[in-house]
């Protein structure tokens, strides 16, 4: 197998050994392939050795002839590739790279093509290619050389992996070590340092490659930290497998070498120069150690041993290289004096060989005459470098430093040399003779004034006390140290051996183990003149001596002793250390008297670092208990120095010895600061535990004042002796500063009670009513001294800072001051904006302050990049965030200073490092990449150009929304994000940064700006990002939540955000660009299954490196039902169950109410909003609450009780923390199920078309969606969420059964495809309908709920009613299906679907009786007890259930609940009201059109029993006392326009009620119908007639309308009016009301009209037209049908023609009157039979016509928005079909209207005729009436589509009597 490329085995290496999770079985197996064909790689490591035959992959050795010829022919071909092209540029910047990084010809072809690959290289400079082709070959090696000393560092420190799979690992690191590694990796070391093309390049070669980012890197610094990883390696590699002799030997030359090109200021170096030096000790020391006996040391070897003993003891006059020698000769001298003790044992030898013995004691006398042990400290781990090295390197550097040691120090030979050098210690000097530098501190500095080098056992015990300083649990269990501990402690006769021992005990203490061993060591038992007594009686002695001077005459204090000063201060710093790291418990009990560290404080004599000393210690004892914190406090004012403020412009009458004092004229001459710095840090300390801040620091204002005039202020300005100082000091006034805007909050009251001062500097208010924190905001806002001295830190700059960090041993301070400093900016920023109302225009937002030099700006947001301590990094962004929202023109600021490029590629650079690190950060708000993506969040929406399109690189110079995105050629936290999110690498650390990387591009893509570019970019067949992670990340299964709840909230919110992204794909994409098209089509192909264009073209869904996937793949599968089962779960309950104790002391209620006050904890709640904008609870504010609480209760309880209540408490913060990560989860749930939702209704409403076999589709959604909410899992909310889904689907299934087919070959249309099987199955609608019956019974609901479900149900029963559209009569059908087919299958397929659709409604009452009871219990419920909006639907609910009634089974379930008496009381009283002008009006009006809707379907569905049900419970009574007119009343001329309008839309909607009204009436007449002449004068008729009396009004007014006018409203009233007076006024015989009149004078105006010329069928739209004729005839044949009545039954008859005689002027009805009619009739049924005709002849051809002529159908039928320019004909030609069957429809229906109507006006001319007396004038009247009836003898039956034989007769007969008549 080939190598894997190193990128590849990087990422395999990485997920395996790096991840928090153990490696899972494949990515073992991964790893172990991976090693296993990196091995030629590692062998040749940096090198391209030629490659074994059975390689694919060629590794060419350098340059070469031939290879070089083939570049310069310009066709050269890679392997797996075809040949490639070169251009001029391409073959120079190829053979350059070959001459200057000294590779393969070949090789750097690949390289340019990688290169082009990783950042598109078109269009950029030909050294700006070398550079990025170059970059890329130093990653390659980067990533070789990472993945090697991870494995190694995996082997050697014990991370808790798998034994097997680690000894695996080291199996074949140890053959590679065997195979020649170690001797590459040693030679590599020292070759990359030449000035060659191998090494850092030649003098004339480029200095320069570009990084990953586009960043210049300088080639030297790239070689120097392959070095630093080799050398790494290196060391690492000696604890797998030691170094044999050749391999020391030439280690031992490479770190002379090294050491002597070394500088103290180059830390690379010197951390390479470490790792040499720690791979000679650890191979020593390890050889030492070693048990095994199988491979014989290397002393053993004896010429190796005396070789290399002459090189070891051979010095040299470099000081440097000869330290790093000593430390090589210690290990040697350990590893001699070990070997020969184990061969002496071996060989049962008493007496060792003399030569062997006389090289140890030579090397000893070597170390201890140079001192080693000092430049082991001093030089080496003391250093920054040191310090700021790899921190598992440095543990392993230290571990085995104590290891040295530990062999050194229990060696009796060693021993016996310690012993000697220690009575030489003791010799040197007289007690108390060491003079000290005034400035020095013990911590800092060990050296001796005056003396050139320690003495050996003062530098060893300091050697042993900065190891344990650095690793403190190696000190558990050492019993050779702490022998050695003994040892040393003994008989101290001079302060130097005593001071190192002391600092030897304060290094030990630095652990909880060591604290308490120290401090029983010093308890006086082990020691006779070391001890704490020993500490305090000599306090307590000076204190009395100074006491004495001072009350005797002498007016001077004797000087402190420096020697005893010393021993104090090494004496004080052990008692530090003891009591800060004691156990807490126990720590109380050790110094019950703290009395004596104060009293030294306030005398002048004491050295200012004896001072410091003391206070650090007083320090310590802050935190061990409040009862302690309170007695510093008290002792801190009765013995320290006081803090004397002074006001302004005051003086002092005399010098008093304060704080200010000695720190201006005592410390400030010493250029050393112990004493302030400790004051500092003690107040600090004090404050910090202080509970009590109602007083907001008025108390402490004077040392503010101290703080801020006399420290901090001239801070800058003084001199240090010791750079340490300076920024020790500035932390501690920093730390004073931040402590105070962060304890304190600024009320108004605050701010408006120091609105008279101007300033701390210039103020003349009383100091006690000052705030300190107002003081500070306020020096901030109007760039004073803090902000001067704070900015000047921070101007530092990020450079500086990395340097002093990594060179200099102060630098991690000066770090700790700028991460301050950037924290007192956010601090202040947060307040400063209230007070700048205030004090406006003095004192301005730090913004402004800040804009006034943008330098200050740029300086706060470039910390980003300093990636030494994360806090900075989210300091820096987060000020970014702050000054983004306030700067509009903070993007014009960065390109203005050219800082804009380097910005961008640091945060880029930041979050590419968050992407790429392993480790787990657990406070989200703490995270640089989080951080960063929510600034990105934050900006979209803000003016443009914003940072967000600054760091995402859009044209911040040009229009935002016309940028072209381009991530692989700008190096941006675009292309970081969409990088990671291609390979979504470490899921489980990453979880969040996905997250919110799905979040942005959502909302880049919803941003009106950013959404065309984005679009655009995600839409290109380069990214697929829209389709791509539905089968990686949508549908994977949810990590459990007991293993990893935190995930699985993540991954539920990726899942959400990018659902959220397809639909808004889905939404906006036009499809009319090809890139778009692609784009829609893989994302419906991907989640939906299939689309209508599935694999037209595979590369809209494959790109060109993937393999197509066949039809039976799994894109095929529907997704989205994959996707709704992983968010079907049950969440955990969030509700609490107290525990006993609390329910018995009462104290739910207390906490109950702190969970109701929704406050955040700001402001005095216990909430606070996530990242997500999630309310939980915030645990520490919860935790205050509860501990103010058990005080409260503390003095009730007994011991017992109060350890009960504690653990109770504990329980409910557990039960706290519970409830926030289930209620994120519930949080999660919801918005993935809300994502998909919108995904699916998108889809299915504006993408359906694209997809195939829609029905079937739709009601998997519909199954799904209603299984789902019917599952006990499902929430109300989540409930909700599907059944919107459900209707959306319905109403579309809905659509789909009258949309053209699909599939079929031909473009033809035919009758059967509008009855052909576009409905479900009626076992797939039962389905769907015992689900939703289920969801709607279902435990847990509520209202709104139940309103969506109701309305669902509502939408089933219409798709359940009938597959035929209404208004295409089956006739038609038959018509049509008989041309169609052949014999009678027409009939056939016709009368199986309507069997079919009555097999349906039957299983649907089956179906619903089943759970009838509950189902119509709850819908009566929500119809009486509702909401008006509930109640509507629900009547609605009881009409659609009574359409579907069988046997009177739910009329008789309405009965009995009374739902009809209360419907029919509710309408009554809804007319019966004033009218409001109210939003209730409006819901009461819906609800009583549904209340009329229910009485409408009972009349019309049970017929005549409907009507009598329906009268028996007074119907007409309720409806007769409805007050129809009160639309008429008018309003007050006083109320306004808008009142004006309120109330006539609200007489509209009760006008609109009228026409319900008018059809129950008019559904009662149908009981006269029925009823004998002589029994109407029953109940029925009068009751109506009641009615219409009493409505007399409204009558009159329809009545009256004029009909050329009217619209289709006005004509249905119209038309019920007319109907009812014609079924019961016959029976009137008092015409009070003149309704006959009317009627008689609307027969005047209708029988004689021309309807082809009225207004209202003059409309554009035919169908419209149709409709009204319709309605016309209608009204006609209702007013002939009172004639036929008033003929027939009460025998009237009518005159020929209008007379003279006419009553009073009265219009009376005349025969001519009913000739006209039947006239109009007659011409009407010619034209329309001809009409239908057409019709039909033209849907019979339909297949013929163009599509223009298709087309011009669908125009007149007013349809074109039923079609797209994208329609086929297929799809035209059938909506022209089922427009022409409905226009066919309407006439078939008119021509039976027509008929009725001419037999009603041909039977009253019969009657007249029949009738002797008025036959005898009707001969003139004849004349005009036969042409009408000979042609209504010629009309066909073909024409008409009916059997006119028996019309036919009644025209013959009354043909006949018009002729007898004209004969007479």
């Amino acid at each position: 197998m080939a190598p894997p490329p190193p990128r590849e085995l990087l990422a395999v290496v990485e997920a395996a050994l790096l991840s928090p999770a153990p490696p899972s079985p494949a990515q073992r197996v991964e790893l172990l392939h991976a090693l296993r064909d990196a091995a030629p790689a590692f062998r040749a490591l940096l090198s391209y050795p030629v490659r074994p035959a059975s390689l694919v992959r060629e590794l060419l050795w350098g340059p070469k002839a031939s290879d070089r010829t083939q570049v310069e022919a310009k066709e050269v071909r890679l392997p797996d590739m075809p040949p490639i092209t070169l251009d001029d540029t391409d073959v120079q910047t190829a053979l350059k790279l070959s001459d200057e990084l000294n590779l393969n010809e070949i090789e750097c072809v690949r390289l340019l093509v990688s290169a082009n690959r990783e950042w598109v290289l078109y269009g950029r400079e030909p050294l700006e290619i070398y550079r990025l082709a170059a970059g890329l070959w130093y990653m390659e090696r980067r990533d070789l050389i990472t993945s090697l000393y991870i494995l190694l560092r995996s082997v050697v420190l014990d991370q808790g992996l798998d034994a097997d799979l680690m000894y695996e690992i080291q199996s074949q690191m140890e053959a590679l070590f065997s195979d020649g590694l170690r001797q590459r990796i040693i030679t590599l070391v020292k070759e990359l340092n030449r000035e060659e093309p191998s090494g850092i390049g030649r003098p004339s070669s480029e200095s320069y490659v570009l990084d990953f980012r586009g960043a210049l890197v300088e080639r030297r610094a790239i070689v120097s930290r392959e070095r630093l990883s080799l050398s790494h390696c290196l060391a690492l590699s000696a604890l797998i497998k030691l170094m044999g002799p050749r391999e020391v030997k030439d280690t031992f030359s490479i770190l002379k070498d090294c050491a002597a090109e070394v500088n103290e200021n180059t830390s690379v170096e010197l951390q390479i120069t470490y790792g040499i030096l720690f791979s000679l000790v650890v191979t020593f020391v390890s050889d030492a150690l070693s048990t095994s006996h199988e491979k014989a040391s290397l002393p053993s070897d004896s010429s190796f041993r005396r070789e290399f003993h002459e090189l070891v003891t051979r010095t040299c006059n470099n000081t440097t290289v000869e330290g790093f020698v000593g430390i090589v000769r210690l290990a040697w001298t350990v590893l001699l004096m070990l070997t020969q003790d184990q061969n002496s044992a071996r060989d049962s030898v008493i007496n060792a060989s003399s030569g062997v013995v006389a090289d140890i004691w030579s090397c000893l006398d070597i170390i201890c005459r140079l001192n080693a042990f000092e430049f082991l400290r001093e030089r080496v781990m003391q250093t920054a470098a040191y310090q700021n090295d790899d921190d598992d390197i440095v543990y392993m550097y230290t571990g085995y430093a104590h290891k040295l040691m530990m062999c050194f120090l229990s060696h009796p030979t060693c021993r016996d040399k310690i012993k000697e050098i220690k009575e030489k210690a003791m010799n040197a000097l007289s007690p108390y003779a060491l003079p000290r530098d005034h400035r020095e501190d013990l911590n800092i500095s060990g050296e001796q004034t005056g003396q050139p080098t320690k003495q050996p056992f003062v530098s060893l015990l300091e050697l042993v006390g900065e190891i344990y300083q650095k690793e403190p649990e190696l000190v558990h269990g050492n019993e050779e140290l702490w022998t050695f501990v003994v040892y040393a402690g003994e008989d101290h006769t001079n302060t130097q051996t005593l001071v190192a021992f002391l600092g030897l005990l304060s290094t030990l203490a630095s652990s909880e183990v060591g604290a308490a061993k120290v401090y029983e060591l010093l308890q006086g038992k082990v020691y006779r003149s070391v001890g704490w007594n020993t500490l305090f009686d000599c306090l307590s002695i000076y204190e009395e001596k100074f006491k004495k001077s001072l009350q005797s005459a002498t007016s001077m204090l004797p000087d402190f002793p420096e020697g005893d000063a010393q021993a104090l201060v090494a004496y004080l710093a052990v008692l530090q250390k003891v009591v800060e790291n004691g156990n807490p418990s126990e720590r109380r009990k050790w110094f019950p008297d703290i009395e004596p560290l104060f009293k030294l404080l306030s005398y002048e004599n004491v050295p200012p670092y004896l001072k410091g000393a003391l206070r650090n210690s007083i320090t310590a004892f802050v935190k061990v208990s409040p009862q302690l914190k309170d007695a510093v406090w008290s002792y801190l004012e009765q013995y320290d120095l006081p803090v004397v403020t002074v006001s302004p412009g005051q003086h002092t009458a005399t010098q008093v010895y304060d704080m200010r004092f000695e720190l201006n004229e005592v410390e400030a001459r010493r250029e050393s600061y112990p004493s302030t710095i400790s004051f500092l840090n003690l107040v600090n300390a004090l404050i910090a535990e202080e509970r009590n801040i109602s007083d907001k620091g008025r108390r402490f204002m004077g040392i503010f004042k101290f703080v801020y005039e006399d420290v901090f202020g001239p801070f800058p300005q003084r001199a240090y002796g010791d750079p340490r100082e300076k920024w020790e000091l500035a932390l501690a006034c920093l730390e004073h500063f931040r402590l105070v805007l962060r304890m304190y909050d600024i009320k108004d009251d605050d701010i408006y009670a120091a609105f008279s001062t101007s300033g701390p500097s210039t103020s003349n208010a009383s100091i006690e009513k000052q705030l300190p924190v107002l003081e500070l905001v306020k020096d901030f806002m109007c760039g004073k001294v803090a902000f001067r001295n704070i900015m000047n830190i921070v101007l530092v700059g990020v450079d500086t800072l990395i340097n002093e960090r990594t060179t200099q041993t102060y630098g991690i301070l000066l770090e700790k001051t700028v991460h301050l400093s950037l924290e007192i900016f956010i601090l202040v920023m947060e307040r400063d904006l209230v007070l700048a109302d205030v004090f406006r225009p003095l004192y301005q937002p730090l913004d402004v302050v800040l804009s006034q030099n943008h330098r200050q700006i740029i300086a706060l947001l470039e910390f980003v990049r300093y990636d030494y301590l994360p806090e900075i990094q989210q300091c820096s962004i987060k000020i970014m965030g702050i000054l983004s929202s306030r700067i509009v023109g903070l993007v014009q600021l960065l390109l203005k200073d050219n800082v804009s490029k380097s910005v961008i590629e640091d945060y880029a650079a930041c979050l590419e490092y968050r992407f790429d690190d392993f480790q787990v950060i657990e406070n989200t708000k703490d995270d640089v990449g989080v951080l960063i993506l929510q600034l990105l969040i934050d900006n979209i929406c803000r003016p443009a150009p914003n940072i967000t399109h600054l760091l995402l690189r859009f044209d911040v110079n040009g229009p935002i929304e016309r940028t072209v995105l381009k991530p692989k050629s700008h190096y941006s936290c675009l292309k970081i994000i969409l990088d990671n999110l291609e390979k979504v690498t470490k899921p489980d650390i990453n979880a969040l940064l996905h997250e919110f990387s799905f979040q942005l591009l959502y909302e880049l893509c919803l941003d009106p700006l950013t959404c065309g570019p984005v679009m655009d970019l995600l839409s290109t067949t380069k990214y697929q990002f829209f389709s791509k992670h539905v089968e990686t990340i949508a549908v994977s299964p949810l990590p459990k939540r007991n293993i990893n709840q935190a995930l699985r909230i993540s991954t539920l919110h990726q899942r959400a955000w990018l659902l959220k992204m397809l639909a808004l794909a889905l939404h906006v994409s036009d499809i009319s660009s090809s890139v778009y098209r692609e784009a829609v089509l893989a994302i419906l192909n991907d989640t939906f299954g299939h689309c209508a264009e599935n694999m037209k073209n595979a590369s809209m869904f494959q790109s060109p490196d993937t393999p197509i996937n066949t039809s039976n793949g799994p894109m095929n599968r529907n997704k989205v039902l994959e996707l709704l089962e992983v968010v079907q779960f049950r969440c955990p309950d969030t509700s609490m169950k107290y525990p006993q104790l609390l329910s018995n002391l009462r104290v739910e209620s207390k906490i109950e109410e702190i969970l109701r006050n929704s406050a955040t904890s700001e402001f005095g709640g216990v909430y606070y909003f996530s990242e997500r904008g999630d309310r939980l609870i915030d645990l520490d504010a919860f935790h205050q609450k509860l501990i103010q609480m058990s005080q409260e209760l503390h003095t009730q309880l007994s011991e017992s009780e109060k350890g009960e209540l504690k653990e109770s408490f504990h329980h409910m913060l557990k039960w706290a923390w519970r409830y926030n990560k289930n209620l994120e989860e519930q949080a999660a749930q919801l918005h993935m199920l809300t994502s998909w939702s919108q995904t699916v209704e998108v889809a299915v409403s504006r993408r359906m078309s694209l997809l195939e076999d829609r029905s079937q589709l739709l009601f998997e959604l519909l199954d799904a969606s209603l299984g789902a909410t019917s599952s006990p899992d499902c929430s109300v909310k989540m409930a909700y969420i599907l059944t919107n889904v459900a209707l959306t689907c319905m109403a579309k299934l809905r659509d789909e059964r009258f949309v053209c087919p699909t599939g079929a070959d031909s473009d033809a249309v035919t009758c059967l495809d509008i009855i052909s099987a576009k409905q479900l199955s009626n076992a797939a609608c039962n389905s769907l309908l015992f689900k939703l019956i289920m969801a709607i019974t279902r435990n847990e609901s509520s209202e709104t709920l139940r309103r969506r479900q109701y309305a669902l149900l509502l939408s089933y029963f219409q798709y359940c009613g009938s597959i035929l559209d209404s208004d295409v009569p089956p006739s038609v059908i038959r018509f049509l299906l008989l041309e169609e087919q052949e014999g009678d299958d027409d009939e056939l397929t016709l009368q199986k679907v309507l069997k079919e659709q009555s097999e349906l409604a039957r299983a649907n009452f089956a179906i619903i009786r089943k759970d009838a009871q509950a189902v119509i219990d709850l819908v009566t419920k929500d119809a009486i007890h509702g909401s008006e909006a509930g109640k509507a639907i629900s009547f609605y609910v009881l009409d659609s259930l009574i359409s579907i009634d069988h046997d009177k089974y739910f009329l008789n379930q309405l009965q009995s609940r009374g739902i009809l008496r209360s419907c029919l009381s509710d309408v009554s009283n809804y007319f019966s009201k004033d009218m409001s002008f109210s939003s209730e009006f409006s819901q009461r009006f819906c609800t009583a059109d549904a209340q009329f809707s229910l009485l409408l379907r009972i009349s019309h569905h049970y017929g005549k029993y409907g009507s009598q049900i329906l009268l028996s419970m007074g119907a007409l009574q309720n409806l007769s006392s409805c007050n129809l007119l009160g639309y008429q009343k008018k309003g007050s001329s006083r109320l306004n326009s808008n009142v004006v309008k309120e109330r006539a839309v609200e007489i509209d909607k009760k006008r609109s009620l009228t026409a319900p009204v008018l059809r129950i009436v008019t559904s009662f007449t149908s009981l006269v119908d029925s009823a004998d002449f002589l029994e109407v004068k029953n109940k029925i008729v009068r009751e109506i007639v009641d009615f219409a009396k009493q409505n007399q009004s409204i009558f009159n007014s329809i009545l009256r309308e004029n009909i050329s006018g009217a619209n289709a409203f006005t004509l249905e009233r119209l038309y019920m009016v007319v109907s009812i007076l014609s079924k019961v006024w016959a029976y009137e015989e008092n015409d009070e009301c003149s309704y006959v009149q009317d009627l008689f004078s609307m027969m005047h105006s209708l029988f004689s009209l021309d309807f082809g010329s009225l207004n209202l069928i003059q409309s554009p739209n035919m169908i419209e037209n149709q409709k009204s004729e319709l309605v016309l005839f209608g009204l006609c044949f209702g007013l002939i049908s009172y004639l036929y009545f008033l003929a027939t039954k009460k025998n009237m008859r009518f005159q020929i023609s209008v007379g003279d005689n006419s009553e009073h002027g009265q219009q009376q009805p005349t025969l001519q009157m009913v000739s006209d009619l039947l006239n109009s009739v007659t011409l009407a049924l010619e034209r329309v039979g001809e009409e239908k005709y057409l019709l039909l002849n033209k849907v019979r051809d339909l297949n013929e016509l163009s599509r223009k002529e298709v087309d011009e159908i669908i125009k007149v039928c007013m349809k074109q928005d039923c079609i797209s320019p994208n329609d086929n004909i297929r799809k035209r030609r059938y909506i022209a079909m089922i427009d022409l069957c409905c226009m066919a429809g309407n006439r078939d229906q008119l021509i039976t209207l027509l008929l009725q109507v001419a037999e009603c006006a041909i039977t009253i001319l019969l009657v007249h005729f029949h009738d002797e007396a008025c036959a005898e004038d009707l001969s003139s009247f004849s004349d005009e009436l036969l042409p009408i009836l000979e042609r209504l003898e010629n009309l066909k039956e073909d024409k008409v589509g009916r059997n006119l034989k028996l019309f036919h007769r009644s025209v013959s007969t009354l043909k006949e009597t018009t002729v007898r008549s004209m004969a007479m």
